[in-house]
């Protein structure tokens, strides 16, 4: 049996395990961390929790082979996942399922399938041995601002030298991807007085406010779109930066001037844009309008309040680190660039080269009957396989 074949083979009832712990970004991933802790205990290799300031949440870190040689790799991924609340799926999102050369749940794709092969690359990498070091580095919050990572990126440097790259492991295809957006996530409040609605005079309704907000904010995507759609050297797709509404939340009922309405919105933007500076119109806006409704009512106004900041991962001026992983990934194809945001941007802020390449396809994540293709995984068995090698 091949090295491939035997992390593919040991893969399979780690990813169903994995897939088992409901990771959902509003809960605890300290379930998944602890019984990754005990596999890699069994390998007698050390690990390292990073905790959140609340301690229901933690980051991984393990390293294995000479941590303070430099030159090695790290296998970063998340470990939470969004939520299934009202998808219609098939089968049980946490139970591993097999079905026409797919593995369908909750996380398969997004990224557990990763996580799955970093780990059942581990015994392999053990027997090499290894002349350089390999590190897993596992992250919690993702899904909902990347909040994880910053800390566990600020711990690296105490357990392993500066590697040759941080592969990310999100789902590509196993393809090599160079550069992501940046997003920015924003939480308006607007706060209103009560009243009759047919006595306006008496009140503010926070709704008719937020309207008004959001009409700016519908002009300042529609001037994206139109920005991005005249950039002809932009391989991002949409083209340009994108702004969207995601939520909205407002009044009690149709005859009462609304108390409170709460918005929230999201701005992705290129890796040569910045956000505050997009954004400094509707801002001043917002800040105008606090004022003027603070004439009427001092205890009414508008909040705007930054929920996440996630920085893009900027196309790098030389291809040494996308060379490299191109070479285990046996991807031949061109350079690419994909429209969401992950970890890589951090590490990039964090003074790592880093790129995206795992199993499955993006458009099966977040779905309902998520899943990703086994051919994917013998795939990224693989690749685990000529890194190990690389590494030797």
């Amino acid at each position: 049996m091949s090295h491939a074949e035997a992390i593919d083979r040991r893969a399979r009832p780690i990813l169903e395990r994995l897939v088992a712990f409901d990771t959902t970004s509003r809960a605890s991933n300290l379930d998944l961390i602890a019984w990754v802790e005990a596999y890699l205990a069994d390998l007698d290799i050390a690990s390292h929790r990073i905790a959140n300031a609340a301690g229901d949440k933690a980051n991984l870190l393990a390293v294995i082979g000479p941590a303070q040689t430099p030159g090695g790799f790290i296998l970063s991924g998340l470990t939470d996942v969004v939520p299934v609340d009202g998808q219609a799926w098939t089968s049980d999102p946490w139970a591993l399922v097999e079905r026409d050369g797919r593995l369908f749940g909750r996380g398969a794709c997004d990224m557990k399938g990763f996580l799955a092969l970093a780990l059942a690359a581990l015994p392999t990498a053990l027997a090499a041995p290894l002349a350089r070091p390999l590190a897993l580095a596992f992250s919690y919050d993702e899904e909902v601002g990347c909040f994880g990572a910053p800390s566990m990126i600020q711990a690296m440097p105490n357990h392993m030298a500066t590697p040759n790259v941080v592969i990310i492991g999100e789902p590509t295809s196993m393809q090599v991807v160079q550069g992501h957006k940046g997003i920015s996530v924003f939480n308006v409040e607007v706060r209103g007085i009560e009243a009759h609605s047919g006595l306006t005079h008496l009140g503010l309704s926070a709704n008719m406010v937020a309207v008004r907000l959001m009409d700016h904010l519908v002009r300042l995507a529609d001037q994206l779109e139109a920005q991005g759609d005249a950039d002809e050297s932009s391989r991002f797709l949409p083209k340009g930066a994108t702004l969207t509404i995601g939520t909205i939340v407002g009044g009690t009922a149709g005859n009462i001037l609304a108390r409170d309405c709460r918005f929230q919105f999201d701005l992705r933007t290129l890796p040569d844009m910045d956000p505050k500076t997009v954004l400094a119109p509707f801002m001043a806006a917002a800040a105008d309008l606090d004022a003027q409704i603070k004439t009427r009512f001092a205890q009414a106004g508008v909040t705007v309040t930054q929920a996440a900041d996630v920085p893009a991962l900027r196309p790098p001026t030389n291809d040494r680190a996308e060379t490299v992983v191109r070479s285990l990934a046996g991807d031949n194809g061109p350079s690419r660039v994909v429209s969401y945001a992950a970890e890589a941007g951090q590490f990039q802020l964090g003074g790592y080269d880093a790129v995206l390449c795992g199993p499955g396809s993006i458009d099966q994540a977040h779905q309902p009957d998520e899943y990703v293709e086994v051919a994917q995984m013998q795939r990224g068995a693989a690749f685990m396989a000529r890194l190990i090698e690389a590494l030797r």
